[in-house]
């Protein structure tokens, strides 16, 4: 009798020690081998290398409203002929908007799309940027005035026209995710980076990461 009571009191404690061993919260995934210590950080994929274009943002700057264009993100521009002039807003009372701007939906003020300044031998010598238009928003997290450049928080960057400089230097670059890049449709090889609180945009230049 006893010989049998000490058998199922072992037994029992082989089959609890796994469970024991285990720390309360911690699961194991299946099919995959649990290292000690180890956890996955935020932003990384399975293999823990980090996830391109994937922006970090506080919550509160996610909930900014667009103040230009009615409060909405414009759709992206579409191609227009080669010789179409730059479209001016025209207001009441005469009052003429000739800067690159969007109101009501409507892309004012874009340079022509045979303007040589725009030539590239090579469109995308840097590659091709695939995360814009108007479902992606961006805040900048650094500017370099001298080199007219801007980062991203994924690490790509881009280089504003010398000849749009002015109309961006002014800029607010570090409020929140304030931005949406867009391709332009009539220079290859450019981009345009849209302001959701000016509704000014300019052209820019993907150079990579």
């Amino acid at each position: 009798m006893n010989i049998r009571l000490a058998l199922a009191t072992a037994l029992a404690l082989v089959l609890t020690l796994p469970l024991l061993a285990q720390r309360p919260g911690e699961a194991q995934r299946p099919g995959e081998a649990q290292r000690p210590g180890e956890a996955q950080r935020p932003g990384e994929g399975q293999r823990g290398e980090p996830q391109r274009g994937q922006m970090h943002q506080p919550q509160e700057a996610q909930q900014h409203p667009p103040r230009a264009n009615q409060g909405r993100i414009p759709e992206s521009p579409v191609q227009r002929a080669p010789r179409t002039k730059p479209e001016p807003e025209r207001h009441e009372g005469g009052r003429i908007n000739n800067t690159p701007h969007v109101n009501n939906n409507r892309w004012y003020g874009h340079d022509r799309p045979n303007d040589k300044r725009y030539h590239l031998d090579h469109p995308f010598g840097h590659g091709r940027f695939e995360h814009f238009g108007p479902s992606y928003r961006y805040n900048i997290v650094r500017i370099d005035p001298g080199l007219h450049r801007f980062w991203l928080p994924s690490g790509y960057y881009f280089d504003i026209a010398s000849w749009d400089w002015a109309l961006a230097e002014g800029w607010c670059w570090t409020c929140a995710n304030d931005f949406v890049i867009y391709e332009d449709p009539d220079h290859p090889g450019w981009y345009l980076l849209y302001n959701l609180m000016t509704g000014a945009f300019v052209h820019v230049m993907y150079m990579g990461m």
